[in-house]
């Protein structure tokens, strides 16, 4: 319903290769954290967002998506489902194309307002998935 094959693929295959990871930190035990990995694995370029700034599978981590100095192609939100729509809006703010709510994370209003403001977006889906089963 948040996400039909053609955006999915879309997002995966043309969007752009730098995903800004929100909520990625050195916790191994965080789903971010495995995703990232994977993303990687893919070609992608990840950004770790995440207050302590941490370096993440060797890439610099910045505390906001407004503080990262390069362009963002995909903004990758895993934090509570209560703060994703806020994201949401610091994305179409960056000029992200894209964004995409991790699996359990839905905010109705806020992918109207990302869709509204030109922005593909995925809801309740992870890549990590998606990505082999699109092949």
């Amino acid at each position: 319903m948040y996400g039909d094959d053609e955006t999915i693929r879309r997002i995966l295959t043309s969007t752009g290769n730098t995903w800004a990871v929100v909520g990625l930190s050195n916790n191994e035990s965080r789903a971010a954290y495995g995703v990232a990995r994977i993303l990687q694995r893919y070609g992608k370029r990840i950004v770790p967002v995440h207050p302590k700034e941490e370096t993440v599978h060797g890439e610099r981590g910045y505390a906001s998506l407004a503080d990262i100095p390069f362009e963002v192609d995909v903004v990758d939100v895993f934090v509570n489902g209560a703060l994703a729509g806020q994201v949401a809006d610091e994305a179409v703010a960056k000029g992200a194309k894209a964004v995409w709510f991790q699996l359990g994370v839905v905010d109705e209003a806020a992918y109207e307002r990302t869709r509204a403001a030109g922005l593909d977006m995925i809801m309740d889906r992870c890549p990590a998935i998606e990505i082999p089963r699109l092949g």
